[in-house]
């Protein structure tokens, strides 16, 4: 679990199940699908090199 947490919702347009309220770092935009973080301001090219976005966060 990541410390400096903040409970967010997912967003629409996930891939697998995820869960509501799920901490992951403060500012964090994505969970990439190899298990890594992104706060890439910008969708396009988020998770590039780490196969790909696994949860959009809002």
């Amino acid at each position: 679990m990541a410390t400096d947490a903040a409970a967010a919702t997912c967003a629409r347009h996930t891939t697998g199940a995820c869960k509501a309220n799920s901490a992951h770092p403060r500012g964090t935009t994505a969970k990439c699908k190899d298990g890594t973080w992104s706060h890439s301001a910008h969708a396009r090219g988020t998770c590039s090199h780490h196969r790909g976005v696994k949860y959009w966060y809002r």
